[in-house]
Parts: C-alpha cells; sequence; structure tokens
C-alpha cells in the first residue's frame, strides 16, 4: 500500500523577496515620519530665531516699575483713548480725552507680542474735541501691547489689544493703574 502526502511543497523559487511584502514598509513608516518631522523642526529652529526675551529683561523690568509717575500723570489729568480699527480701510480712529485740554500730537505704539521687527510706530495730531485719524496697515493676528504718550512723553497710557477678537478699545486710567 502506497501512502500520499497530502502537503504541498513548497520550494524557494516560489517565496516572494521582502520588498514586495507591504508589512516591511509599514514597520518603516514610523522610523521615516520621526526623521522627517526632525529635519523640519531643526529647520524651523535655524530659519526663525527666538525673540521672546531681550538681554536686559530684568533692567528693563524695573526701568518699567519705576517710571510710574507718567502713569500717574495721565490717572490725575482723567485720561483716556479709544481706539478701533478700520482693517478694510487701513485706517486707526480714536479718540483721546481728559480732564484738562491736551495740545499737540500723540504717540501711539503696538508693539508685538513676538516679534519686534512688526512693532508699529504711529503720530496722530488730535482735533479740537480729541477725535484723530490715521492711517494703519494690516496688523497681524495678535495680542498687541498698546503704549499712548503725550508729545513731551509727559504722560502714558498702556493696554492690551487681542486683535482681531476686539475691533475696538477703550484704554482708561482707573483700569491702567490695578495697583
Amino acid at each position: 500500500m502506497q501512502t500520499t502526502n497530502s502537503m504541498p511543497c513548497v520550494t524557494a523559487g516560489t517565496e516572494k523577496p521582502w520588498y514586495a511584502h507591504r508589512w516591511p514598509w509599514l514597520l518603516m513608516l514610523g522610523p521615516v515620519l520621526v526623521i522627517l518631522a526632525g529635519i523640519h523642526t531643526t529647520w524651523l529652529a535655524f530659519s526663525q530665531p527666538d525673540a521672546l526675551v531681550v538681554d536686559d529683561y530684568y533692567k528693563q523690568g524695573k526701568a518699567i516699575n519705576q517710571d510710574l509717575r507718567r502713569d500717574r500723570l495721565a490717572q490725575g489729568l482723567g485720561m483716556a483713548i479709544q481706539l478701533r480699527y478700520d482693517a478694510e480701510a487701513g485706517r486707526l480712529q480714536g479718540k483721546v480725552s481728559s480732564r484738562v485740554p491736551q495740545q499737540g500730537n500723540i504717540l501711539i505704539k503696538l508693539v508685538h507680542s513676538t516679534q519686534p521687527d512688526k512693532d508699529i510706530a504711529l503720530h496722530a495730531t488730535p482735533d479740537a474735541q480729541g477725535g484723530f485719524s490715521v492711517a494703519l496697515p494690516m496688523l497681524d493676528i495678535a495680542r498687541w501691547q498698546v503704549v499712548v504718550e503725550g508729545e513731551r512723553r509727559d504722560w502714558r497710557l498702556h493696554g492690551v489689544w487681542p486683535w482681531p477678537q476686539q475691533k475696538e478699545m477703550d484704554i482708561r486710567t482707573d483700569t491702567a493703574l490695578a495697583g
């Protein structure tokens, strides 16, 4: 009696090479993505330098804290400013008010939160009622620090303007000095 073997015989020539299977490629995909992400992160680190902290931040902070006399003078004068930015017209409109009539120009500084090269300084001449309008290029979406000073820099108002979440901004001396 003759027995037959029903198992198929596999020869070495019929097996696929490794690169014809999908599993090695799926296993290599993770490390390749990590390498590409590392290259992109390295490019970002070298192409966009940090501008978040100045070298003498401690000295600048002390100087700001020591120079509160301008803020106190603005508070004594009852200074306030209302700002509204019309992006379509490219104009910053506003009104300065105080208990004592102010003469001369005002300086408006819009300081970008993280990129000093985007800071903007504007000179405005208020009319008899304190209203003004100045050209302003398109603002970036940012949290702008706003500093408004008199022509002689004897008073100062400052506040934070999250653009474009707030289209208008009011700075009043009772909110400018919180302590």
